[in-house]
């Protein structure tokens, strides 16, 4: 049996980063496979489904239920019970793995059963230290490659140079988007340019967990503009970017506490250099001294971080082990096992639901928010995990 090679966002980079992940197996009701799936199969015949292994599944399995290559799944000890929906998804057309389609449409009932018996009775793969399954933290990447922003942007992200923005606490999909119209041209060349310019996505989004975690502090009023002329002409603004300009929008960038002079910058610049149609409709009336007065309001508003980037491992992988533990075998729905799994499978399987390449509503509307630096961390996290034999 070959894997699902379907590969591999909105909210978080993560990036929404709030996971109650069932990783790798839930159909749109809440059950992978059938409405048998759920039952603890009987009369499995574990030396027959150990023929049909070797006959069926060794060239990408192994008898012994290791994957033969990266992006391969470990079969052994896994559950059963998934196995067999597993199987019969495949059989049903709802994953599109050409081989196992083939494969699963000629087994019958008793065959698969007895296949998944056998696998799930082999013990545990140990995790693979020479696949270079280490924990991989998208906090600790970014603030490894914030180091070369700190000159203009601050240490922390506070930035104390007239005219550059402050990075702290900003919504890390925003900073993500942002950096990209830099690279395309919709933003005009920054001396930042250079430095981002060999920058992949999983580098961006991690830099930005980084920034987004930290908090901002808070500023004085600016020598140009009003703050109480300003605040009523934000009514505007604060459907999007939030109140008093802490957006809860991973996508939509905060404004409080912000350098006064970016703001003013950025906000005249769409009228005519960025192209974004509706900021250009909301800012077409405003007078320079509304847009001083408008600044000089976000700027002495308190912010936040928008992430807690240092603890983002553990907690989701808090939540998506309520189904995935290997000490829970009594759900009614056949989730997998996790722990020791390929790192690459996982991530693949994960990509494929945030994407909507696998069928599954509720893993997909769980998976959306995540980009690749948080989908490399839970992979990554749950490849080095030690296996715990069936009970």
């Amino acid at each position: 049996m070959n894997p699902d090679r379907r590969g591999f966002p909105k909210r978080h980079i993560l990036f929404g980063i709030v996971m109650s992940v069932a990783l790798i197996g839930c159909s749109d009701n809440g059950q992978s496979g059938s409405k048998n799936a759920a039952s603890k199969p009987s009369a499995a015949d574990i030396a027959a489904g150990k023929a049909i292994a070797e006959r069926e599944c060794k060239g990408c399995h192994g008898l012994d239920g290791k994957g033969a290559a990266p992006g391969i799944p470990n079969l052994a000890d896994q559950r059963d019970r998934y196995l067999i929906a597993s199987l019969t998804e495949y059989k049903d057309g709802k994953r599109t793995h050409a081989a196992l389609r083939d494969i699963a449409s000629h087994l019958s009932e008793p065959q698969t059963r007895n296949v998944a018996a056998y696998y799930s009775s082999l013990p545990p793969i140990a995790p693979g230290v020479e696949k270079g399954a280490q924990i991989f933290s998208p906090y600790e990447h970014g603030k490894t490659l914030a180091a070369a922003c700190t000159k203009c942007h601050g240490d922390d992200g506070n930035s104390k140079t007239p005219g550059t923005p402050s990075l702290a606490g900003q919504q890390p999909r925003y900073f993500v988007a942002a950096t990209q119209e830099y690279l395309n041209g919709a933003r005009e060349t920054a001396p930042m340019h250079g430095l981002i310019r060999g920058m992949n996505r999983l580098e961006m989004e991690s830099v930005a967990l980084f920034f987004a975690s930290q908090t901002p502090t808070q500023r004085t009023a600016p020598a140009v503009g009003n703050p109480a002329a300003g605040e009523p002409l934000t009514a505007i603004c604060g459907g999007c970017h939030g109140s008093h300009g802490v957006s809860s929008d991973s996508a939509t960038p905060s404004l409080a506490a912000q350098d006064a002079e970016y703001l003013v910058n950025a906000t005249k610049a769409y009228r005519s250099k960025r192209r974004h149609d509706a900021m250009r409709r909301a800012v077409a009336a405003l007078s320079d001294k509304d847009i001083d007065n408008i600044a000089a309001f976000y700027v002495v508003q308190k912010s936040k971080a928008a992430e807690n980037g240092q603890t983002l491992v553990r907690d989701l992988t808090e939540k998506c082990n309520r189904c995935h533990s290997a000490d829970i075998d009594n759900l009614a729905v056949a989730f997998p096992k996790i722990n020791g799994q390929d790192k690459d499978y996982l991530t693949m399987a994960l990509r494929a639901y945030r994407d909507d390449r696998r069928q599954s509503s509720v893993m997909h509307n769980m998976s959306v928010p995540y980009g690749d630096a948080i989908i490399e961390s839970l992979s990554s996290f749950y490849a080095s995990q030690p296996v715990k034999p069936a009970k």
